[in-house]
């Protein structure tokens, strides 16, 4: 199963594809990835990547590549995770370099909210972000998020965001 295809005012946010790896395993091999379950040597990016997109089948929800609209330009990665130990679905996200700072997260972001409340009727979903991410916490507020110390994270002093998607359908 593959998931929807999404479109908004500059991407398109579509199922993974293999060559979207290549990509994936450059940020997670970079020091760039250490606030998200990077670094990783190769062989462990694939595993973890192929089994994020393994969602797809497993949830119904996983990640999606997002392609710049204009170009058709890999720009990374925005979706639903919620592998083995996560207590709910978490929205996520990482951008190539080249596309950091132009607001293409947050764009993405926004629309696969809209589209977990359509499609799932959810109340709400979650960032969890280490504490040293403060970029990804900055994100998640500025997304309309309140940073709730009640929800568990993953890992000892995660910060969890929590975002009401009453309003997105």
């Amino acid at each position: 199963m593959t998931g929807p295809t999404l479109q908004t005012a500059r991407l398109t946010l579509r199922a993974p594809r293999l060559a979207d790896f290549e990509h994936w395993a450059a940020f997670f091999a970079s020091p760039r990835s250490t606030h998200e379950r990077g670094p990783m040597d190769r062989a462990m990016g694939y595993r973890t990547w192929a089994a994020d997109v393994a969602l797809w089948s497993l949830r119904g929800y996983g990640p999606f590549g997002l392609d710049d609209r204009q170009t058709g330009a890999y720009l990374g990665e925005v979706g639903l995770y919620q592998p083995e130990g996560y207590p709910e679905p978490e929205l996520g996200w990482f951008v190539i370099p080249a596309a950091e700072g132009k607001g293409f997260a947050a764009e993405a972001a926004g629309a696969v909210m809209a589209w977990a409340r359509d499609s799932f009727g959810w109340d709400r979903l979650v960032n969890i972000i280490d504490p040293a991410n403060t970029r990804s916490i900055a994100l998640g507020l500025r997304l309309g998020g309140v940073i709730d110390p009640t929800l568990p994270g993953i890992d000892p002093g995660d910060v969890v965001i929590r975002h009401d998607l009453r309003g997105r359908a």
